[in-house]
């Protein structure tokens, strides 16, 4: 019996791969979104974890859901290590920029609310030394 190779053959097996690829993925960020929404109650209803915990815990699933989506949707979980550096490389430092203007932007409004206008100035006692007090 002799086997022959289609493209209609190869595009199905090609289909097919991807289709459980995608539910893979499906399958994963949708338990993952399940913990996360079950710890959020858990917080709401328990108070455990704590605030600080449970914002960390988020951000580490979030991280894994983004791994998920960019490998799977945008294609990089099967590239090459360099091409895949060549995307994280510029995101990473696109989240340190959008860190580091949040910090600015924080500093610069407790300056502006320091410096408002009928904002009492608070000077510095003087200590009897200093006021010739000390001789």
């Amino acid at each position: 019996m002799e086997h022959t190779h289609t493209a209609a053959g190869h595009e199905n097996a090609h289909a097919d791969s991807s289709t459980k690829g995608i539910w893979k993925t499906f399958w994963i960020l949708l338990g993952i979104t399940v913990v996360e929404v079950g710890l959020a109650f858990l917080h709401l209803e328990t108070g455990f974890p704590s605030r600080l915990v449970l914002n960390g815990i988020f951000i580490i699933l979030t991280i894994f859901k983004a791994f998920f989506i960019v490998a799977e949707f945008m294609h990089l979980g099967h590239e090459i290590k360099n091409l895949i550096m060549t995307i994280l490389m510029p995101l990473l430092l696109f989240v340190w920029f959008i860190i580091a203007f949040l910090y600015e932007g924080d500093s610069w409004k407790n300056m502006r609310n320091d410096l408002r206008p009928g904002t009492p100035i608070e000077t510095p006692k003087a200590t009897p030394k200093e006021a010739g007090h000390g001789h």
